[in-house]
């Protein structure tokens, strides 16, 4: 009796607070909730472009993770759980913090789970425009470099950054971390293109007329045409760029660091600490790699358009910010339907990759088809003894 009184009593006190009755389910002894696909966002407007959407509705569980970030404290979940969503908070270490804590945390059974990271980003005119929605083979994280202020670099420099243990801009990496680059399933990918290609993607006269500045350089005829749906690679860096001369070294950094494979289009600052904590859990066998898509929706320009200087075109020109963030679920809701309506005929077995994936190290087994292929023969790393030349915690890559 006195058991039930005191449950009872805490209903009470939940309702008083205005707290979630279901805060509480995630917090019992019930069975972890296994969901079909789980959104990541990255800040607030991106995290509630999905709420009020007609498709589903994630508001209908509000679950408390301890460990989350303090302003973004709950994972939100359809009533069957089928669909749940996150925000990590910006930036690489609120994304790295953030997944790891969900990958092993007990209140989630995740080892089929779909990941959709769903965020806004930079997007290069060469091959996109604002409100364009990009979909990602390879994340390349591109700020792990050395950097000289441009001030002092070597006159023969074309940009102040150079891969870290080389002597200059065009010499791969010779020091990997290992979070350098990841490749996810392209096969996924070009599911998730074609679903996102049946939603209406959102436009506005503001974004009409500001990239219709870029029509008079040819070489940015993607950045004066309307928003589309597009298959491009991204770039991760906790600094916020702008400027030719920027876009073009981290043009030149994603080809590097992906021996050509790669092709530079959106900036963001968290893919890859999500794609490194995502990869950790594959490893330990709490979630499956090969079930990550990467949409990144165009809010901005990473260069100006001729004529116009690299601080207008960061502090006074973002008019594709609404555009972007509607597009997210226009794009993504397909996406996240999709996989659910078909999850027995389709997608519960999973979507098989015809090529590797994983990051620069080989960590998950196979060989890399970029870098210096597997440190660890093509094995899992588990399988191997590591016997590698240490610098501190780097990986020197020997002569």
């Amino acid at each position: 009796m006195f058991a039930l009184v005191f449950l009872l009593g805490l209903t009470a006190i939940a309702t008083v607070w205005g707290l979630p009755s279901n805060t509480a389910r995630g917090q019992t002894s019930q069975s972890p909730i296994a969901p079909k696909v789980f959104i990541i966002d990255l800040f607030d407007e991106e995290g509630s472009s999905w709420f009020g959407i007609p498709e589903f509705n994630v508001l209908e569980q509000n679950i408390t993770v301890p460990g989350f970030s303090p302003l973004f404290p709950q994972a939100h979940c359809t009533q069957d759980g089928s669909i749940c969503q996150l925000v990590t908070g910006e930036a690489e270490i609120n994304a790295a913090s953030t997944i790891t804590t969900l990958v092993h945390s007990s209140l989630f059974e995740l080892t089929r789970t779909y990941f959709l990271i769903a965020g806004i980003a930079g997007i290069s005119p060469k091959v996109g425009t604002l409100g364009s929605v990009t979909f990602a083979r390879y994340a390349v994280q591109v700020g792990l470099q050395i950097e000289f202020d441009a001030r002092e670099k070597p006159v023969e420099f074309p940009t102040g950054y150079v891969p870290q243990g080389a002597f200059a801009p065009d010499q791969f990496p010779p020091v990997l971390y290992g979070t350098e680059v990841f490749e996810v399933n392209d096969d996924l990918r070009q599911i998730a293109i074609e679903m996102a290609k049946t939603g209406k993607l959102a436009d506005n006269s503001p974004s009409r007329q500001y990239r219709a500045n870029y029509a008079s350089n040819p070489a940015f005829a993607s950045g004066a045409a309307p928003p589309s749906v597009i298959a491009c690679d991204t770039a991760t860096g906790d600094v916020f760029w702008t400027g030719n001369l920027l876009g073009e070294a981290f043009e030149n950094t994603t080809q590097l660091f992906t021996n050509g494979s790669a092709t530079y289009c959106t900036t963001q600052q968290e893919d890859n600490a999500t794609l490194e904590a995502l990869l950790r859990g594959a490893s330990a066998g709490l979630v499956d790699f090969s079930r990550i898509i990467i949409m990144r929706t165009a809010s901005n320009f990473d260069r100006p358009f001729p004529g116009e200087n690299a601080a207008t075109n960061l502090f006074l020109a973002s008019p594709g910010f609404d555009i972007s963030l509607l597009n997210i679920p226009a794009a993504g809701a397909p996406i996240v339907t999709g996989i659910v309506s078909q999850w027995s005929t389709r997608f519960a077995g999973g979507i098989e990759p015809s090529h590797y994936i994983g990051d620069i190290f080989g960590t998950l087994g196979g060989t890399p088809d970029f870098g210096p292929g597997s440190i660890f023969e093509g094995k899992p790393a588990v399988w191997k003894k590591r016997a590698l030349r240490r610098r501190t915690s780097r990986i020197v890559i020997a002569d």
